[in-house]
């Protein structure tokens, strides 16, 4: 009886360890895909944005040329939030 016992309570003990795990890992890996509710979330990965390869900022004042380039994590931003880049211009959130 006490194998038993012994087994049931380390299959417990095992299934509560991965759940922990499987929860740590999903939350990690939201924030690594890139996706983000607003500009706010998005600068703690990308300081001045994220734009399309060869995006230039369209403003009547300086424009945002430090921002990082990747078409790929931009499309991946979009595509889950289609309001980080609001002139159009394929750069998500740039900041100066």
């Amino acid at each position: 009886m006490n194998k038993l016992v012994s087994v049931v309570a380390l299959s417990v003990i095992s299934t509560a360890g991965l759940t922990a795990s499987v929860a740590t890992a999903g939350s990690a890996a939201a924030s690594a895909t890139g996706i983000y509710a607003n500009c706010t979330a998005l600068h703690t990965r990308w300081a001045h944005g994220v734009g399309k390869r060869y995006a230039h900022d369209h403003t009547s004042g300086v424009p945002v040329r430090n921002f990082y380039h990747s078409t790929y994590w931009y499309n991946v931003a979009m595509r889950h939030n289609s309001g980080l880049d609001r002139d159009k211009d394929g750069i998500a959130c740039e900041a100066h």
